[in-house]
Formats: structure tokens, C-alpha cells, sequence
């Protein structure tokens, strides 16, 4: 729970598209009026036209979401760019115990507001031949497997139908819904026997594309050629000229979609139904009135629009650098905080990393899974009014608690590579709008530094695995010689003044005879009992090795008469209650030699285990009946 304030879900794709930066927009400041909370869960699908190697493991997200934490959820399937990604999360949302809203496409199961795009197109082929008095006009579809192109297309061919003119008009082109396609649907309509007196559009995108390809043939617009949109975007309304059109008040359908939840929250028997009839913007493109053309101002839009693009491109440059340097996760929230100016102003940002069942982050090689528990490793509220709730970051709580009782707007989105999933990035931004593009590059590149952490983390602990290996003993796992040379010099060195260190050289009695009566497997398993023996009276910071064979090594570097008569005393008692458990067919036996002298930093290790050796050798010879190596 977010605050005391009821809370709708929102989930859709490409939430930077120009669309879509105007739709959340919308969504904002209808949830502030309202005094609900919103949470955006943004989707990016394909980076650019055809790469879909980052939206396709997005999905993963929902299996870490409870979506019993919304009170409503909106579902904007129009906008995604990968069907199986639109498809998971049709399906993730079929489990959701409240209710759903379709706002842009229908799906069966949900709540799906009716928009009436056959008027509006109608409005539009009715104002050309009754207002203009046009017969010979042309329409630029979308592409035709999309529903909205298909019931946008049968308007138009309805409407010339029912005027006793061509069905298909002056003729009809199948465009994309995207700036794609201008220059060829230019060339088709100019290419016709008759060319048309005007042409209508299916959506504004398709109509500035189109715009720009007849002036670069030499037309004046509107005088030569009328043309209009269809969604009423705000490239529509800022082009030259601007576009006739019919717009989807989209301020109309959050407002609405909205107030039903809300309803539905306290009446699950109210009313469903929402209906949204487009508005007509009879503007310039179509002749009605009169542009007001100054090539100068166009051009300094044009520079002052490449010029931020620029800049947030170097920003973001400087960004990518800043990243291919970071080698853990407190250098990669520096990186964040230091370069975070291009994407918009927020008040606070936090990326929330799975965490495993050992307490593991997931970009620990060691990692075995999510759990439903999340990290905040990047944690930034510039208005200090978040706090973790009780219980830890979940997926039933996925934007931490907010101190404010005011309406609250989040976006979530997915970080992983590939198919490794880390976590998820949460930002709220300080006014209405929503991020531009670059910060989905950054949670990209996010996501592509946490893989190489990874990656190095897998390599290093390899490294010191292969390290561990060559100074370890296989047979015991204790240091061998070389590990034993190497970790006791290292405590010799790091002696300040003086100190008394203590060398002990430890022998089993009587290997050889357990070899030849019960086999090398037993002597073995001698070897192993032994050195677990050894291991387990090394309590006080002793360095204890197999030096090989059945000779064992220790060291001790700050030590002292009354911890060796302990050692020693503890040596005796498991060696009994070793072999008083039976474990082996043969009695262990010990021989010990140590030595107590006072080192400083230049200790000669090798001299001291020379007189440990000497009185190992001198207590192993005093036994009686002592057994033969």
C-alpha cells in the first residue's frame, strides 16, 4: 500500500511514444483530481523497428507482481510492439480480482470502453463533400490486419457508397500508422489517372508523413492537395499546416475510466459501460482556416528540437561511459544520480534487485532464484517521504510507503538481460508528464551493467576457486604446503613489533601398517580423520595444512603456553573420542612436536617448523610399543 489512498494499476507499452506521453499525462492529472494513486507499469517492446532481444523477457515481471495491491487496473493493449508480451500480460491480468479496464483494444473477459471511430471518420468524409464539395477523395489506411484500420476503412468505403460515388474513392493506399509510408503513398496518389481532390488519412501520423512527401514534389498544402488525420495528436496540432483531424479525448477517457473504477469499487453492479465519441478539428490542412506561414519560426523550431536532441544524446554518451566503469552497485547508483538530466525532472527514483532464499542478490553468480523479496540497491526520494514497509519490499507492495496522504504517480519497469531478470526500476517524476525515451536507455544499460557485474562476479569467484585449488590439500581440504607457506609468511609479515608466534609439525603413527592390513581406502580414510581432528582444534586463529602424505602442519601467529597446553589438550581428547566412535578399522595415533619463540616480522617460518619437526620426532620415538611408519 502506497498511502492511504485507493490505487489503479496501469499497464502498457512504448509510454514514450508520442501518443502515450500525452495518454499518462492524461491518466495524472485525472488521478490527482479523483485522489487515487497511479502505478505505471511501462512495457518497451522493440527497440527500434525489428529488435525485440530486450522486450522479450519482459514478461518475467509479472510473475513478481500481486495484483490484489490495486484497487482498479487499466489495460492499454494497443500500444505493445511484441504479441507475446501483450498476450502475458492479457493472461497475468485475467488473475486480477478487480476489475479491468480495455481502453484501446477489446479483449474478452475485461471492461472495454466502445470509441465510435466510424463517426469520427464520417464527420471527417462528410465535411470534405458537403463543406468543401469534394467528389474525388483518397484514403490512406493503416495497415489493414489492424481492427482500427479495418472499421476506418469500411466508414469510408460506407460513406462514398451511400453519396453514389467510387466505393474505394479516388483510391485507397494501406499505410502503417507511422511516418513509414508518406513517400510512397505520395507516389500512388500521384500516380492515379485522376488525382484526388483530397485526401483523408487514418491517423495523424500517416497524414504528416504524407504532408512531407507532396511538398517535396512541389505542392502547396492545403491549396493543392487537402488533407486530414485521424487522433488529434499533438504533432497534428503543432504541424504546419495544421491537421484537420478527429481526436480521442484522451483527458475524456481517463476521466471516465477512472470515475468506473472507482464505482465499480463501490457497486460491482454499476453500470459498465463507456462510450467515447471522437471530436472533429476542422484546422488548416483542410482549408478551413487560414495558415499563418512563417518559414523562419519553423526553422528555429526545427534547430532548437535537433538541438535537444543533441545534447540529452551526449548526456546520454557521457552516461553509457560512466556504466562500462562501474564494478559494483554503489558506483552504479553514482553513475545514476551524477548523470540523470536528461530524461526529465523526478522527485524520486529506486531499483529494487531479487533477492533468493539465501539473501542472495541477482547479480550474484551464486543467485538460485526470486523469492518475492526485493533490495533497494539504488534508493533516491529528494523529498524524503518514502520509508521500506514493515515486512520488506514484496511484490504486494512493489513502490514503497509514501509519508503524503496526496495523489502519487509511479512508473515500473523491468530490468533483466536477455532471460536474466534483476529486479525492477520505480521513478516518479516531479510534474504531470512522463520520462522521455532516454531514460528507458538508461534502465537498459542498467540492466546491461547488473549483467556484466554479474558476469565478472562468476569470473572472479572462479578465479579464486582455481586459486583456492592449487593451495588446498584434495584429499582433506585443508591448506596443502604451498597454501601453508603462503598464508603463515603473510601473518609473519604483518607483525607489528613482536610477538610469540607458535609452529607445530603433527604426525600420524603407524599410516604405513594401516595400509598394508586394511588397504590404501582405509589409510585414506585415516588421513581424512585425522585432519577433521586437527581442523577441530584450530579455534584460535591457527593456520593448519596437510604438508603432505601423513605430516601436518600448523601455525599460529599471536599464541601463547597456555593455548598450546589447550590445543594440545583438546588433540588428545578427539583423537579418543575418535576412535572410541569406530569410525575406522584402525586406531588413530598423533605425534606432536611445537614450539613457542618470540618473532617479529623478518620470522624464519622454516626454522621454526625445523624445531617443531626435532620434537614431533622426539615425543613419536618416547612411545612405547610404537607403531612402524
Amino acid at each position: 500500500m502506497i498511502n492511504s489512498l485507493k490505487t489503479i494499476g496501469f499497464f502498457g507499452s512504448t509510454l514514450t511514444s508520442r501518443y502515450r506521453t500525452g495518454l499518462c499525462s492524461s491518466f495524472t492529472v485525472a488521478a490527482r483530481e479523483l485522489g487515487v494513486n497511479m502505478v505505471y507499469f511501462n512495457f518497451v517492446g522493440l527497440v527500434g523497428d525489428k529488435n525485440d532481444q530486450y522486450g522479450n523477457y519482459e514478461h518475467d515481471l509479472l510473475d513478481s507482481i500481486d495484483f490484489d495491491q490495486f484497487d482498479g487496473i487499466i489495460f492499454d493493449g494497443e500500444g505493445f510492439t511484441i504479441a507475446k508480451t501483450r498476450d502475458s500480460v492479457i493472461e497475468a491480468l485475467r488473475r486480477a480480482t478487480c476489475p479491468v479496464i480495455s481502453i484501446t483494444s477489446e479483449v474478452e473477459g475485461f471492461i472495454n470502453i466502445k470509441f465510435e471511430d466510424a463517426a469520427g471518420i464520417r464527420m471527417l468524409i462528410e465535411h470534405f463533400i458537403d463543406v468543401h464539395h469534394y467528389t474525388r477523395i483518397g484514403f490512406m489506411s493503416g495497415y489493414l490486419t489492424h481492427p482500427d484500420a479495418q472499421v476506418r476503412l469500411a466508414e469510408f468505403r460506407a460513406v462514398m457508397k451511400e453519396r453514389g460515388l467510387p466505393e474505394d474513392g479516388a483510391g485507397v493506399f494501406e499505410g502503417d500508422f507511422w511516418f513509414g509510408k508518406g513517400e510512397a503513398a505520395a507516389d500512388y496518389f500521384l500516380s492515379l489517372p485522376e488525382r484526388p481532390e483530397a485526401i483523408v488519412c487514418a491517423n495523424d501520423y500517416m497524414a504528416i508523413s504524407l504532408c512531407a512527401a507532396l511538398r517535396k514534389r512541389g505542392l502547396k498544402l492545403p491549396q493543392d492537395m487537402p488533407i486530414s488525420g485521424y487522433d488529434g495528436t499533438l504533432e497534428g496540432k503543432m504541424h504546419f499546416p495544421r491537421l484537420t483531424t478527429a481526436t480521442r479525448e484522451r483527458m475524456d477517457i481517463a476521466r471516465r475510466s477512472l470515475e468506473l473504477l472507482l464505482k465499480l469499487c463501490e457497486d460491482k453492479d454499476a453500470d459498465r459501460t463507456i462510450v467515447i465519441r471522437p471530436v472533429p478539428l476542422f484546422e488548416q490542412s483542410c482549408g478551413c482556416t487560414r495558415p499563418d506561414y512563417d518559414p523562419q519560426l519553423e526553422i528555429f523550431n526545427i534547430i532548437n528540437e535537433n538541438g535537444d536532441i543533441s545534447h540529452n544524446l551526449r548526456l546520454s554518451e557521457s552516461a553509457i561511459l560512466r556504466l562500462n566503469m562501474v564494478d559494483n552497485v554503489d558506483k552504479l547508483k553514482y553513475a545514476f544520480d551524477s548523470n540523470t538530466s536528461n530524461f526529465g525532472e523526478f522527485d524520486s527514483f529506486f531499483l529494487m534487485i531479487n533477492k533468493d532464499a539465501h539473501g542472495r542478490l541477482s547479480f550474484d553468480s551464486d543467485y538460485e532464484g526470486p523469492t518475492g523479496y526485493f533490495e533497494p540497491s539504488i534508493w533516491i526520494d529528494k523529498k524524503e517521504e518514502h520509508s521500506v514497509p514493515e515486512g520488506g519490499i514484496r511484490g504486494n507492495c512493489m513502490v514503497p510507503d509514501n509519508k503524503s496522504d496526496e495523489p502519487q504517480a509511479y512508473y515500473i519497469m523491468s530490468v533483466h538481460c536477455l532471460d536474466s531478470s534483476f529486479g525492477y526500476a520505480v521513478i516518479s517524476m516531479s510534474g504531470k508528464d512522463i520520462f522521455n525515451e532516454f531514460y528507458n536507455l538508461w534502465v537498459m544499460n542498467m540492466a546491461m551493467t547488473l549483467d556484466t557485474l554479474q558476469k565478472n562476479d562468476r569470473i572472479n569467484k572462479l578465479i579464486e576457486r582455481l586459486k583456492d585449488q592449487s593451495i588446498r590439500d584434495g584429499m582433506t581440504g585443508m591448506l596443502n604446503r604451498r597454501g601453508f607457506y603462503e598464508h603463515s609468511n603473510s601473518a609473519i609479515l604483518s607483525i607489528k613489533d613482536k610477538r610469540t608466534v607458535c609452529t607445530m609439525v603433527i604426525d600420524m603413527d603407524g599410516l604405513k601398517q594401516i595400509n598394508d592390513a586394511y588397504g590404501h581406502y582405509e589409510g585414506d580414510r585415516a588421513i581424512r580423520c585425522a585432519a577433521s581432528v586437527i581442523t577441530d582444534c584450530c579455534i584460535n586463529g591457527e593456520i593448519a595444512a596437510r604438508a603432505g602424505g601423513d605430516e601436518f602442519y600448523i601455525f599460529a601467529p599471536d599464541y601463547s603456553q597456555e593455548m598450546l597446553d589447550s590445543f594440545e589438550q583438546r588433540l588428545n581428547e578427539l583423537v579418543k573420542k575418535s576412535n572410541e566412535s569406530k569410525k575406522s578399522y584402525a586406531e588413530l595415533s598423533l605425534s606432536i612436536g611445537a614450539t613457542l619463540c618470540e618473532s617479529d616480522n623478518r620470522g624464519n617460518l622454516e626454522e621454526f617448523l625445523k624445531i617443531s619437526d626435532a620434537k614431533m620426532y622426539a615425543q613419536k620415538h618416547s612411545k612405547p610399543n610404537r607403531r612402524r611408519r
